[in-house]
């Protein structure tokens, strides 16, 4: 199944990278922007790309924790690979994953930070807190909710309130004020300035077909990785 994501990935990338090279070739020519009575393509939202979303604070916070967790991911397939790590023995697994996740918050709070800085934030604390305390902490009720329909059911499985105390004492002692570090350093850090200056006026948004919503988009990305599990599995 990972052979069959990474191939439709990989063929996505390159119609994606086909289509790119294309019209760059077709501006880049001299004989075609003479020809050209107006821009076209990419060169009309080139003054738009780098506007400020209307909640930066909201995208910092997601950008972060995705570095956090591609970090964890990287580093845990490192030592895996490496035989340092085996998938047999869970618990070390498990351990290693939470670890890591903890140990990147430094990460989490420097790219969030450099973000919210690049589009004129102001407010970098309360948006260094939802990082380290937004994600992690939907993860935690959920966990907490799902621990308790088992413990109601009498189950050997349930997770006990010491290894519950001792998560957070990971998030709240260890992994926030490694965000709030990573935050520090990272406003602290110039200003990203975008390449292309962003006009004054916002360009007018056309329709968008039905297939381009972003429902219909979620749907259909996630029902090629579904189905290819789903046949592994079943």
């Amino acid at each position: 199944s990972l052979m069959i994501v990474l191939f439709l990935t990989g063929l996505l990338a390159m119609i994606m990278l086909r289509t790119l090279h294309r019209d760059l070739r077709r501006y880049n020519d001299a004989e075609a922007k003479e020809e050209a009575a107006e821009e076209g393509g990419w060169k009309l939202v080139h003054g738009d790309v780098f506007r400020p979303p209307q909640r930066p604070a909201l995208l910092s916070v997601y950008v972060g924790t995705g570095v956090q967790v591609l970090g964890m991911s990287v580093v845990t397939m490192c030592f895996a690979v490496a035989g340092f790590l085996s998938p047999a023995n869970r618990g070390a697994l498990m351990t290693a994953l939470l670890l890591l996740f903890t140990a990147m918050g430094v990460l989490a709070g420097f790219v969030s930070a450099r973000l919210y800085k690049a589009l004129s934030g102001s407010d970098w604390r309360m948006t260094t807190l939802k990082t380290a305390v937004m994600f992690p902490g939907i993860i935690f009720i959920v966990f907490f909710s799902l621990n308790m329909f088992i413990w109601g059911q009498k189950s050997s499985g349930a997770v006990p309130f010491g290894t519950f105390f001792a998560l957070l004492v990971l998030w709240f002692g260890i992994s926030v004020p490694l965000v709030y570090l990573g935050a520090f350093f990272g406003y602290r850090r110039p200003k990203i300035e975008p390449p292309t200056k962003t006009n004054m006026i916002p360009r007018t948004v056309p329709e968008h077909a039905w297939y381009t919503q972003p429902v219909f988009s979620v749907l259909i990305g996630g029902l090629l990785p579904f189905g290819a599990v789903f046949i592994e599995l079943f």
